[in-house]
């Protein structure tokens, strides 16, 4: 079962440059071919590193492009119209339902609402990130470093949603350190 992502972790985790972190928790992510254009060839095209560390990723095999069928294709845009999200979100949906994902990858809570409808397990940029540091792959200072750094970048955060990562990270670092 493979985990599916849509734009947003793959960005926002490669802005922070934290990208590796998904091969590290998941193993394999899958996107879908208008993610990729999204997130790769749209970065490039804009000159984001961001998407140079996805192409590399995608170089390395550990993020694979998946095309959808033309049923995947028919149903993804009566989805996107009756829910308006875009076409994009809606393939990336269908196809982790289809393949029975293990992991659903996003930051958009309309997307994230109707993948926990399908029964998908879903995970954001800071759920990730808050795994990472239970697994030892980051430390503490590194989700501060990442709501600040991506605050800069336009994912900002509540102030609330913020002291709530930090006080969950203060107690998943109490932990680590008394094991």
């Amino acid at each position: 079962m493979p985990t599916v992502s849509d734009a947003g972790p793959l960005i926002h985790l490669a802005q922070i440059r934290e990208l590796s972190i998904l091969k590290d928790i998941f193993g394999k992510v899958v996107i879908v071919p208008k993610v990729k254009h999204e997130v790769v060839d749209e970065g490039i095209r804009l000159g984001h590193e961001d998407a140079i560390a996805v192409r590399g990723a995608m170089e390395e095999g550990w993020i694979e492009i998946l095309k959808p069928t033309h049923e995947i294709t028919k149903k993804a845009k009566e989805l996107a119209r009756d829910e308006n999200i875009s076409t994009s979100d809606a393939e990336t949906l269908i196809l982790a339902r289809q393949e029975q994902a293990s992991a659903f990858l996003t930051d958009e809570r309309p997307l994230s609402n109707l993948a926990k409808m399908y029964g998908l397990r879903v995970w954001n940029t800071w759920t990730i990130l808050l795994k990472a540091l239970v697994d030892r792959l980051i430390d503490q200072t590194d989700i501060q470093q990442a709501i600040d750094e991506l605050g800069r970048k336009r994912h900002k955060l509540k102030n609330e949603d913020a002291e709530e990562i930090l006080a969950i990270a203060r107690r998943i670092a109490m932990h680590n350190h008394s094991e």
